[in-house]
């Protein structure tokens, strides 16, 4: 990125940031920020309009990130960077503001297979897998939902039965991500012991994992299809710290929590293209950002962007105190994806026609967002456990 480019787009920041939320954050925080920044400006954005147009991961980017401390940076030990939640969601929202796909990489790596390992695994276990989980050089999925168990997921029909002196595993999950590159699959499966989570090698026999395509959304990224045809596992193969729903609901608070920066990422992404656009794109003989129209479209953009970027701060801060509680995590998650996904949106419509083509990012973080929208609950369900909290009713059924 040239010196010009640069100076321009730090101007357009600086104006942005009007409550000065920069100046809640750290000077550690800042040069994280900083340098996750450079990392999407210099091998995201140049490359995720091809990525996305050929609905391709880079799995070379793995490794990198892994050597920039992203990968389960906000747990402790085992080779893993031990930052801080803020820390965490900080990385989150600037990976968002290159793709959803590429921050959703981290979230499955990190937030779910690595935080499963983790909080729920022996110390075999989490020696074997966590290490070169940080460094990028395993890959993790996590098997929760099924085609027929999305927000419901204990109705999920996928079993581990005891046979001998382990398991065998038969069943299907959906929407797996990266499930076809992992080399270690979290899976969780009803037993005669209640919902248990199981470490499964990804070239087990049994084990199938198809990548769903084509797809409208997400397209840097993979999600797939698995299915267990009498898988065989070890004893060892369970996790031992992991017992009913709340095992896999503890991991999905932490991805819950990474989408609450994350989707600001991708909204404040979208308001910065048209805001660039608007005061370059002549129309009428004068820039479209000097119209009233449009400056409208573009405060109402930015005071979404500073309350949801002050709400993931303050939701951080709670997280590093021990203090955030679930019902707070659904509070961000709901706000900010109903949010961004407009934002990104009425960004586009600033860039007229030219906005539905893959030379600028808003209608592509919106499609993306359609995805972060429904993933780790939908608004319905965040919306029934902010409505039972405050009334006291659940109202699922």
């Amino acid at each position: 990125m040239n010196t010009l480019v640069k100076e321009n787009e730090s101007a357009i920041v600086a104006k942005s940031d009007v409550l000065n939320l920069d100046g809640l954050l750290s000077s550690d925080e800042l040069a994280l920020r900083d340098t996750v920044r450079e990392f999407v400006n210099d091998r995201i954005k140049p490359n995720i309009r091809d990525w996305y147009e050929a609905a391709h991961f880079p799995v070379e980017i793995v490794r990198e990130m892994g050597a920039l401390g992203l990968l389960g940076m906000h747990l402790k030990g085992y080779g893993c960077p031990g930052r801080t939640a803020v820390e965490y969601g900080i990385a989150a929202m600037e990976l968002e503001a290159g793709d959803s796909g590429l921050r959703t990489f981290v979230s499955v790596q990190g937030s779910l297979a690595m935080t499963a390992i983790h909080k729920w695994g022996s110390e075999d276990q989490k020696n074997a897998y966590l290490p070169g989980m940080a460094r990028g050089e395993i890959i993790g999925c996590f098997g929760l939902t099924e085609p027929t168990a999305g927000s419901d997921p204990s109705s999920m029909k996928t079993t581990a039965v005891r046979q001998g002196g382990g398991w065998v595993l038969n069943g299907a999950k959906r929407w797996i991500g990266l499930a076809s590159i992992a080399q270690v699959a979290v899976i969780w499966a009803a037993t005669d012991e209640g919902v248990r989570g199981f470490l499964v090698p990804t070239n087990a026999p049994g084990f199938t994992a198809t990548p769903i395509e084509p797809k409208l959304s997400m397209r840097a990224s993979i999600q797939c299809d698995i299915i267990f045809e009498d898988v065989l596992l070890p004893e060892e193969a369970a996790l031992p710290g992991a017992k009913g729903l709340r095992g896999p609901f503890s991991c999905l608070n932490e991805a819950r929590y990474g989408i609450i920066w994350g989707a600001m990422g991708a909204a404040r992404d979208s308001y910065e293209e048209a805001l660039k656009y608007s005061l370059e794109r002549m129309q009428f003989d004068k820039p479209l950002a000097a119209y009233q129209l449009t400056q409208l479209k573009l405060v109402n953009m930015l005071l979404e962007i500073q309350k949801g970027t002050m709400l993931a701060i303050h939701t951080g801060r709670l997280k590093d105190a021990g203090t955030l509680e679930p019902v707070q995590i659904s509070v961000g998650k709901l706000n900010n994806c109903r949010e961004a996904i407009e934002i990104c949106r009425e960004a586009r419509t600033i860039l007229g026609g030219n906005g539905i083509t893959l030379d600028y990012s808003p209608l592509r973080h919106a499609n993306n967002l359609e995805s972060v929208r429904t993933y780790e609950g939908t608004d319905e369900v965040h919306t029934l456990i902010l409505g039972n909290h405050i009334t006291g009713q659940p109202a699922f059924r």
